[in-house]
């Protein structure tokens, strides 16, 4: 998927975003990225909901669907196991 492309997903709502007081938040899921959008401003997105993560959102709440990045899970490179 082009970057350009999620820009135009709606933002996730309270409905899906829960608060969170632990490490599981949407910044540590498997699930989330970011990329520099119009005018260098951060674009935060959950690619499991295909939506938008407010500014700020990403370190203080999780959907039900969190999960641990991959890498931590299976360790650093896990092809080469």
């Amino acid at each position: 998927m082009a970057q350009g492309d999620c820009e135009a997903w709606p933002y996730l709502d309270e409905g899906v975003l829960r608060p969170s007081r632990s490490r599981k938040v949407c910044m540590t899921c498997h699930w989330f990225r970011h990329h520099a959008g119009p005018e260098c401003i951060p674009v935060l997105t959950c690619q499991l909901h295909q939506g938008l993560i407010a500014q700020g959102e990403h370190l203080i709440r999780r959907c039900q669907g969190w999960t641990d990045d991959m890498a931590l899970q299976r360790g650093w490179a896990p092809e080469v196991g």
